[in-house]
This record gives structure tokens, C-alpha cells and sequence, in this order.
């Protein structure tokens, strides 16, 4: 098996890990309310008075699982880049392909981070308004 397909297998697994995981996490804070709140109006006093701490959960809860992912995606990046460099026997294309993909994992690594402060800092300046 080429190490294409086998990059190309965990990248599958990862993404289905993720949307697996995104979706577990996801469905309990849309549906929390139950049968008894639904008829009690405690959701239609929310919908009316425009409570945006759901809202503001749930928008939290996505952009943070999805770059969890890219972060992860990242560091992954950077042990395959340690090893293709590790294993590329003093070739000068294969050293060279090695530390572009740790620089290129350190790059997604510093935007998911960077993203994240952003967006938190954003969401809670605009939800707190």
C-alpha cells in the first residue's frame, strides 16, 4: 500500500472522528430542552425575549470543535514531518520535502490558535453587547 493511500485513509478516518464527535456534542445542546419545557413556554420566553446565550453555545461549541480538528490536523502534520525526516536517509529532496511539512504543520498550528483567540474574543464581545 503507497503512503498516499494510507495518508489518505487517516485523513478519512480523522474527518469521520470529527463529524462523529461534532455531531455528539452538538445534538444534546440543540435539543437540551425537554417535552415539559416545550408546553411550559420556557423555550417561547426564550425565543421572544431573544436570549442569545443558546445561540452563542452552540455557535462556541462548533467553531471550537472545528478547530480542535484543524489543530489536530496540524500536529499531525509535524510528526509526519519529523518523520520523513527522520527517515529520509540524508536526501536532499526528501529533507527538504520533510521541513516544508513541519513549517507548513507550525503555519495551521498558529492560525488554528490564533482563530480561536479571535473568534472567542469576537463571540463574546458581540453576545455581551
Amino acid at each position: 500500500m503507497k503512503i498516499t493511500d494510507k495518508i489518505k485513509m487517516v485523513t478519512m478516518g480523522l474527518a469521520a472522528t470529527a463529524t462523529l464527535t461534532a455531531s455528539a456534542l452538538i445534538a444534546p445542546a440543540v435539543s437540551a430542552e425537554t417535552p415539559a419545557q416545550k408546553y411550559t413556554g420556557t423555550a417561547a420566553q426564550q425565543a421572544a425575549t431573544g436570549d442569545s446565550r443558546d445561540l452563542m453555545s452552540i455557535l462556541n461549541l462548533i467553531i471550537n470543535v472545528a478547530l480542535g480538528v484543524i489543530g489536530f490536523v496540524a500536529v499531525v502534520m509535524i510528526i509526519m514531518g519529523g518523520v520523513q525526516y527522520t527517515t529520509s536517509s540524508g536526501d536532499a529532496a526528501k529533507v527538504t520535502k520533510a521541513k516544508n511539512t513541519i513549517l507548513y504543520g507550525v503555519v495551521g498550528l498558529v492560525i488554528a490558535l490564533l482563530a480561536f483567540a479571535i473568534v472567542n474574543f469576537i463571540l463574546t464581545n458581540v453576545f455581551n453587547a
